[in-house]
């Protein structure tokens, strides 16, 4: 006999309680409980992976266990192998998630297609087997062991897992397939926690790497419950603007690796092409000086980038001053008008502001502040920048200039690019035994710098 019962479910955390309740006494969340129906089938023995034999457990002492290396699957692609922390590990569990058309399924796709050592099964909710080879077709990668199935059903699924025992398995998307166990709707929190500890059980019994493509809601987060993080390896968030063709594949947790490492792609007409020189790209190559615009040397993750920040100050012509950010913080913005305005005397009170940070990216960074500021500058004064030099430093509220970290790679990174200057702050601790072929500037106030800039 089957037992069907009512639950219901916080869609923050996953915990599951008999009635409603209007704040989750797990997370503390407020009106986050919807309703489910759920079947449960009255044998556990009955499940959609279950290896044969019994598995006898037992506790051993940590001086006894033995900590091999990880042997990792090297794949083609150089910026995944990245942000896994060196390859894929066997047994690993993966989510990735994204927004919609941002380019998830031709990544992984592409990445599968090109690991002709393995044999890789494809699993598909969302797509018609003749659109992913319309998709492979335009990526014009062929592989003679690649498998596709458009299934929902994860009993269904593991019974072809078990036919066709891939080295490989990746999942489009975890938001789509249905457990026959749980009679509820596909993406529903019990439905997306079963399947994917379904998922769970196979790749660690079978030592099968498993990614698992996820969907996002409206305010950013993965659909599904919290708990979904807490179950996988590794999360990786796959992000950027639709209007430019670069994309950042970032990793937010990994227990094979560092969670500081990220990718870059631009999507092309055949795929998603790897950047491996991000900074080159970045920054626009002009003909001629133009004012507003300032490089800031910037860390995403553990690698060092070379971003343009580009400022334009007009005149108020309403009575309240526009304030405008496109990848900065508006509130970051309007502390370093506040500073200016203070320690540096300039009016930008009257003053439109306009930033922008060039290529479409996010910077988080507060060692863009100095850069950002000599922007502003430069458009408030109409004077360019010399583009032989770049900034690295963040700016305090007493506009003294903080020291950064990760000093030495930024000035690495200038210098490869042939910068012949960078200004960073005299509190920074460098390599000083390094030969360096960059002049650096060490300042500690914004007037030290705007003496040395612009007069």
């Amino acid at each position: 006999m089957s037992k069907i019962k009512k639950a219901f479910f916080c869609k923050n955390c996953g915990y599951e309680s008999a009635k409603w309740a209007g704040k989750c006494p797990a997370c503390n969340e407020w009106n986050s409980f919807t309703e489910e129906i759920i079947h449960k089938e009255s044998s556990p023995s009955k499940q959609s992976w279950k290896e044969t034999g019994s598995t006898n457990s037992k506790s051993v002492e940590l001086n006894d266990v033995e900590a091999n290396e990880q042997e990792r699957i090297i794949t083609k692609d150089d910026e995944l192998n990245r942000v896994l922390g060196g390859g894929i590990v066997p047994g690993s569990l993966v989510l990735v998630a994204g927004e919609p058309g941002i380019g998830k399924s031709t990544l992984f796709l592409q990445d599968a297609l090109m690991m002709h050592e393995l044999r890789v099964l494809y699993i598909s909710g969302e797509e018609s087997e003749q659109q992913i080879k319309m998709r492979a077709n335009r990526i014009n990668v062929s592989h003679d062991a690649f498998y596709l199935l458009t299934e929902t059903s994860t009993q269904t699924i593991f019974q072809e897992i078990k036919k066709i025992k891939p080295q490989l398995v990746i999942v489009d998307s975890i938001q789509t397939l249905q457990s026959p166990y749980i009679d509820s709707s596909p993406g529903t929190i019990s439905q997306i926690r079963e399947c994917t500890a379904e998922f769970q059980r196979f790749a660690k019994e079978t030592q099968t790497p498993v990614f698992l493509i996820g969907h996002i809601t409206k305010d950013g987060s993965i659909a599904g419950p919290k708990l979904l993080e807490h179950m996988v390896d590794t999360v990786l968030q796959f992000e950027g603007d639709q209007h430019y063709a670069y994309r950042i594949l970032r990793t937010t947790k990994n227990r094979f690796g560092s969670t500081a490492e990220l990718g870059i792609y631009e999507m092309t007409g055949i795929g998603m092409k790897p950047v491996t020189n991000p900074s080159d790209i970045l920054i626009n190559q002009k003909e001629e000086q133009l004012s507003g615009i300032a490089i800031g040397a910037t860390m995403e993750g553990l690698r060092p980038l070379l971003v343009e920040v580009q400022a334009l100050v007009t005149p108020s012509v309403y009575g309240t001053p526009q304030r405008t950010a496109s990848g900065f913080d508006l509130r970051r913005l309007q502390l370093l008008l506040a500073v200016l305005e203070k320690r540096g005397g300039f009016h930008f009170g009257t003053k439109d502001v306009f930033v922008n940070i060039a290529g479409g990216l996010k910077i988080e960074d507060p060692a863009i502040d100095l850069a950002m500021v000599f922007a502003l500058l430069s458009s408030y004064e109409d004077v360019p920048l010399s583009q032989k030099i770049c900034f690295a430093g963040e700016i305090g509220l007493s506009g003294e200039i903080r020291a950064v970290n990760r000093i030495d790679q930024r000035i690495s990174e200038a210098e490869k690019l042939g910068f012949e200057k960078i200004v960073v702050s005299k509190y920074n601790r460098r390599n000083e035994n390094k030969s360096l072929g960059i002049k650096i500037v060490s300042v500690a106030l914004i007037e030290e710098v705007y003496r040395t800039i612009f007069q």
